[in-house]
């Protein structure tokens, strides 16, 4: 396609003005030539797509991801299209049992005994929290994707591994599977078991040699035939299988093979999905790994020349094969819910927690939200929670509009869970020494040491910046890209090919026109602030449009050029997050909301900005890397990082009561009991406000308290002397476990400051010795 793009660019562009196919009857036989010339060289130079990329390719639904590709994103269409709505049973669910099972939950005692207790489990299993997203007439809840999404969330904010526990069977794995493609017996048999828990289920996919490129999994199936029954020969070895240590049955992805035939036509080889129960003769479940501080279930699944019924295929025998094209299928919607969950939860858990112990904590006797260090990581901390949270809100309207957005998936995954991370990271700097000493009032502790495990899941965030979201969006959301690329494939379709070609042409001349232009008309006040923000963002769709356009001048070569495919998906990505940003704005109003919109906003359009110079500079083809230059920023660099006020105004927004703390801190979890650190400084601080206004109030009126205000002063100083207070123990690990054990067996303290002395009373000369 490089060739290509070079010799027939000047032909090509002629034949973009016409925006749909050009009969063969007005296309001239000089034009007819090229067109097949071109039509013959890209069967040549057009790499064949694989099975596995085609069943990517296929997964899901396109929508919104489509209208960036396009350059014609509408606000005003995602206003009109996309609404949130919970059930009343969602919000009952979420406002009793969920309430109910995260008071249950000690995250630190659990972390101490790495599990959760009896009581939990049974909890979670007669409330019917895995069953989530099992239809009702099976026992389930029937939850829609947001109702699943936020219990998932408000259980997170009390503990990342109770929210895992119960995520996992209601995300990627058998439920899910069977769900969509399991048989009527299947589905009669298991849905009702997993509903009630009575089978806990895991998905065993990743492998040793198969992480990321899980398409690769060397586990094979051999297909035999014994004592009548036809089967499989299986060897496994699976890894990183959450719940598995725990799971009654598991949902087992290997590659099948038929050497001799035995399938007969019903089903073919490659990857399948077998359903099996822990009791399998030869299955082992049970070796347990040990993920950071998180205690939740996870584990391996392995088994050597395991012989498996071929009933036990999910969806039957004329599903074997098949298994990939369902995975991608079932990962186009799961990756948009439950680990930007985890993430939302930490970044509200930070809002609500971390926000109001920078008001109450004191250093130079000013609260420390006042000082410009500390603001720079709350308006941070504000800013990626607000935006992660408008971009889940809009993702699961899609989602509960029954759309399946694969590319926005990938988006939601990656950017939820980078951002989270970036959030703990500033929580930690504003908790200081609180933040790392573990115990029951480090609410933020188990948080960072957790976050790489939802970085590395279900597709590991470098995997999808750099090879997923831009290279399977260009190909699958792309208005004509797959249309040629078909064309191409099948060999013969020089009419689909010259119709796709035309309509590419067609969209790189309007684009590169809108691109060019909107850089010189775009506006330039923020007077109004939803007409800026669309202007910029229309301005950089045009621009991302003409620019993934130009791309292809790569040909196959972009699939490997990954930091040039990731500033692609930077660009990608911001946009989805800046149009979901603006478009929750519209949708919930708060008191301040606008501020820490605008400043998501403004770094949102410096990254995008910071990511097209990236591509511009590094393009391999540097015509075309000036060209993109040319049309994307012709005036230069346009846009700035928020402003230090704006970063104030931002910080006092979430260490003081307002309209956006209280909309950044909905449906999270807070004890009732104020002997919990996070309820204390829910209720600390507005008192902690009034106080300091009290202390304002003293000073320029040179005046002692009255016995009110000294009354209150008192009342916060004992709760701020509280809060400052960090973890201690007499003894830890061996210790606390060791008979009779005291403080100077500390093998540190052996022969040392005299505490056990030599022979000849010289605890030196006894260690020299």
């Amino acid at each position: 396609m490089e060739a290509f793009h070079r010799r027939g660019m000047k032909t090509a562009l002629a034949l973009a003005r016409s925006k749909s196919a050009i009969p063969s009857s007005m296309v001239a036989p000089q034009q007819r030539q090229f067109f097949a010339a071109a039509y013959n060289l890209a069967k040549k130079v057009t790499p064949k797509i694989s099975a596995t990329e085609a069943a990517a390719l296929e997964a899901g639904t396109v929508g919104f991801d489509r209208d960036l590709f396009a350059g014609s994103p509408s606000l005003e269409g995602l206003k009109k299209k996309y609404d949130l709505k919970i059930s009343a049973e969602e919000r009952a669910f979420l406002e009793n049992e969920v309430e109910k099972l995260c008071e249950m939950s000690n995250e630190y005692e659990m972390y101490k005994n790495k599990d959760l207790p009896q009581p939990v489990w049974d909890y979670i299993r007669k409330n019917g929290f895995l069953g989530m997203i099992i239809d009702k007439k099976y026992g389930g809840k029937g939850f829609s994707a947001h109702g699943h999404a936020l219990v998932v969330q408000k259980l997170s904010t009390r503990s990342q591994s109770v929210g895992v526990s119960v995520m996992v069977p209601n995300s990627l794995g058998p439920g899910e599977l069977l769900k969509r493609y399991g048989t009527e017996a299947e589905k009669d048999y298991y849905l009702p078991k997993l509903a009630t828990g009575e089978l806990i289920p895991c998905f065993g996919l990743t492998g040793p040699a198969s992480g990321s490129d899980a398409a690769a999994m060397r586990d094979q199936a051999i297909v035999v035939e014994e004592n009548g029954q036809l089967g499989v020969r299986a060897t496994f070895k699976k890894r990183y299988i959450t719940l598995a240590p725990v799971a009654g049955c598991v949902g087992l992805a290997v590659q099948l093979k038929d050497p001799n035939g035995l399938l007969k036509g019903k089903g073919k080889e490659g990857i399948s999905i077998f359903l099996l129960e822990r009791d399998l003769p030869g299955l082992r479940m049970g070796p347990r790994h040990d993920p950071l501080s998180a205690f939740f279930m996870n584990g391996t699944v392995e088994g050597e020349n395991v012989f498996i019924p071929i009933d036990k295929l999910l969806g039957g025998q004329e599903r074997a094969g098949y298994g990939w094209n369902m995975l991608m299928d079932c990962l186009a919607e799961g990756r948009a819910i439950s680990l930007p969950a985890g993430a939302i939860a930490i970044g509200k858990l930070s809002v609500t927690a971390v926000g109001a112990y920078a008001r109450i904590r004191k250093q130079f006797k000013v609260p420390i939200a006042e000082l410009e260090g500390v603001q720079e990581h709350l308006a941070r901390i504000a800013g990626h929670t607000y935006v992660i949270t408008a971009a889940q809100s809009l993702t699961n309207s899609m989602l509960n509009q029954h759309e399946q957005p694969a590319v926005i998936s990938a988006i939601m995954k990656q950017q939820c869970t980078s951002r989270g991370r970036q959030i703990v990271n500033d929580a930690m700097d504003v908790l200081g020494g609180a933040g790392i000493c573990m115990g029951p009032n480090n609410f933020m502790g188990a948080n960072y040491m957790a976050t790489p495990i939802a970085i590395t899941v279900e597709g590991a965030n470098t995997l999808t910046r750099s090879l997923i979201q831009f290279g399977q969006g260009l190909m699958r959301a792309h208005p004509h890209l797959l249309s040629v690329v078909q064309a191409v494939q099948k060999g013969d379709d020089l009419q689909g090919f010259n119709k796709g070609l035309a309509g590419m042409f067609s969209h790189g001349a309007v684009n590169a026109t809108r691109s060019f232009s909107k850089a010189f008309i775009r506006s330039r006040s923020k007077s109004n602030f939803e007409g800026y923000y669309e202007s910029q963002l229309g301005r950089l769709a045009a621009a991302f449009a003409i620019a993934s356009d130009l791309s292809l001048t790569m040909g196959g070569k972009i699939k490997f050029a990954e930091s040039l495919s990731g500033r692609y998906a930077d660009v990608l990505s911001n946009l989805y997050l800046g149009y979901a940003t603006l478009w929750f704005h519209s949708k919930y109003p708060a008191q301040g909301s606008e501020a820490v919109a605008a400043w998501a906003l403004d770094n949102i359009l410096v990254d995008i900005q910071d990511a097209f110079y990236g591509i511009a500079e590094n393009y391999p083809i540097r015509p075309v890397g000036w060209a993109i230059h040319a049309l994307t920023f012709p005036t230069g660099k346009t846009y700035v990082r928020p402003s230090d006020r704006l970063t104030t105004q931002v910080a006092q927004l979430i260490s003081k009561p307002s309209g956006v703390r209280d909309l950044l801190s909905q449906d999270i979890y807070v004890h009732k009991d104020l002997n919990d650190r996070v309820a204390l400084l829910n209720a600390t601080l507005p008192k902690a406000v009034k106080v300091d206004e009290i202390y304002t109030k003293l000073r320029k009126e040179k005046r002692t308290a009255t016995a009110e205000e000294q009354k209150l002063i008192d009342e916060v100083e004992a709760a701020r002397e509280i809060i400052i207070q960090v973890d201690s123990f007499p003894s830890l690990g061996q210790e606390s476990v060791t008979k009779g054990w005291k403080t100077e067996d500390r093998p540190a303290l052996q022969d040392i400051y005299g505490v056990k002395k030599g022979k000849n009373g010289n605890a030196a000369e006894e260690l020299a010795a």
